[in-house]
């Protein structure tokens, strides 16, 4: 059981964000409000409020930063108002859809669970059905998820946002290295000395004869993951400056790089090595058409899933040639993955909702016989194919509404930050398939890449009407010299 501390934690979060604002630049203080109560406060740990979600490290953080920036700060914050059409599609669909799943999941699901042997008695036990008190959390729940998304959106779409981001995140890499360091020396007992719990099997971080570290996250995968987007944070920075600030970038590369070798996630590791080398070499465009491909892989991996189309027993004999035991461990994700897949086709459009309705139970005891890994079928089980593209569509959507925008510019125009962020959220939507790392700093992604997108499109709309009225071209970069050059000054 979480302690003391790790309620008071989230009780004083909001305060640890007015003060964020009050010493730090907009950007960066909306950044580390919400990356830094992902790292800092403990997991599992909630207040449970009626009629609304459960207050944790994720919808603190988010409430508290928005809250700030609309009241405290007094800035306008464009709720389901994307410029894009597509954009506000999405958006409101992601919010909206939850409304049939409540309304076609009225229905409790019934157990008879055995109460005495001798006489065999029987008790009846449900999964309640979903109500209008249901309707409103799951709402409140969609619309605090987006919120990272929007304030990215409004404030994070510039070069100076886009490389706060970037830089939050190779800093975030470094600074969460130490106690990482600590845990595969010592074992993960971090959240323990602080918070009083441990919060997943303390099994699962044990790996070739040594320890997965964990401190304040969910699981090793999830800090394994974080490592790697810090990898690509640093060397994405690195091509941003030059003399020893680039040499500084690289050796920060070099060693979050070993860090993320000894967190010792497959998946991680792999993701590291395709994309580390891709933003250190390859220009803008390539990268966002890497991106934009491993996007339309992670929306069309269910699809093909659920045909039956996809070599799963070709993915794990190549598994099997890497490593046995994490050849079961994929194994024993793909049969999951079918019993889910064959519970969700139960209700294929609108799902079944929240309250593990989604799960293969027990007929008799209730017991849960599944457990569901990856973002893209705890979705699909609980809002439906609606939902499903509602989530995955609204992730995607910037990846590919920014190489449409970026496809007749010279590379000198793009900023040198939003391809690389571009990188991580692709990365992000991949892993999705195999883990729920789904967390306020991927909609921030996707909100600031945006936001790019939004001001890019100003930007030209603004340069066409200068040379329509015979006036000079614009660059369609923020944050530029007098010289026009971009701004390639460095904080480190």
């Amino acid at each position: 059981m979480p302690n003391t501390l790790a309620y008071l934690m989230l009780m004083i979060w909001p305060l640890v964000c007015v003060m964020l604002f009050r010493r730090l630049a907009l950007e960066r203080a909306l950044i580390w409000c919400i990356l830094g109560g992902y790292l800092v406060l403990p997991p599992l740990a909630n207040f449970d409020l009626p009629l609304v979600p459960a207050m944790d490290k994720y919808s603190i953080p988010n409430i508290a930063t928005f809250v700030i920036c609309v009241v405290l700060l007094r800035r306008k914050i464009s709720l389901l108002w994307p410029k894009s059409g597509i954009a506000r599609v999405l958006s409101a669909l992601f919010i909206l859809s939850v409304i049939p799943t409540v309304a076609t999941n009225g229905e409790p699901i019934l157990f008879q669970v055995i109460a005495n042997s001798e006489p065999i008695t029987f008790i009846v036990d449900q999964l309640p059905g979903l109500g209008l008190r249901d309707l409103f959390s799951v709402l409140v729940s969609q619309v605090i998820m987006l919120l990272p998304f929007f304030m990215a959106r409004q404030y994070l779409g510039s070069d100076t946002g886009l490389r706060e981001l970037l830089l939050a995140l190779a800093i975030g890499g470094l600074i969460y290295s130490i106690p990482s360091l600590i845990e595969i020396r010592l074992s993960p007992q971090i959240n323990v000395w602080i918070y009083g719990f441990f919060q997943h099997s303390f099994e699962q971080m044990m790996r070739n004869g040594g320890f997965r570290p964990i401190v304040f996250l969910p699981h090793g995968l999830w800090l394994a993951f974080f490592m790697m987007t810090a990898v690509l944070a640093a060397a994405a920075l690195s091509r941003t400056v030059t003399g020893p600030t680039r040499g500084r970038y690289l050796l920060a590369t070099a060693y979050l790089a070993a860090v993320l070798v000894l967190c010792k996630s497959l998946a991680s590791l792999a993701y590291g090595v395709v994309f580390t080398p891709v933003v250190l070499l390859a220009s803008p465009k390539v990268q966002i058409r890497l991106a934009i491909l491993c996007a339309l892989v992670a929306i069309i991996y269910p699809m093909l899933r659920n045909t039956g189309s996809i070599p799963l027993d070709a993915i794990l004999a190549q598994a099997e040639a890497i490593s046995p035991d994490r050849a079961q461990s994929l194994g024993y994700r793909f049969d999951n993955e079918e019993q889910l897949l064959t519970r969700a086709h139960e209700k294929p459009w609108f799902g079944w909702g929240g309250w593990g309705r989604n799960l293969i139970r027990h007929v008799e005891t209730g017991e849960i016989l599944s457990i569901p890994d990856g973002r893209w079928i705890i979705v699909f089980g609980t809002f439906g194919w609606v939902g499903y593209l509602a989530e995955m569509g609204l992730l995607a959507a910037p990846l590919f509404l920014l190489g449409l925008r970026v496809h007749h510019m010279r590379t000198d125009q793009i900023s040198p930050y939003v391809a690389p962020i571009a990188i991580i959220l692709a990365a992000t939507m991949i892993d999705m398939l195999l883990n729920a790392t789904l967390i306020p700093i991927t909609w921030m992604c996707a909100g600031a890449i945006l936001g790019y997108v939004e001001q890019l499109r100003q930007s030209q709309m603004t340069t066409g009407k200068r040379r329509l009225f015979g006036e000079g071209p614009v660059i369609g970069r923020a944050n530029n010299n007098q010289d026009g050059k971009p701004d390639r000054r460095s904080v480190l």
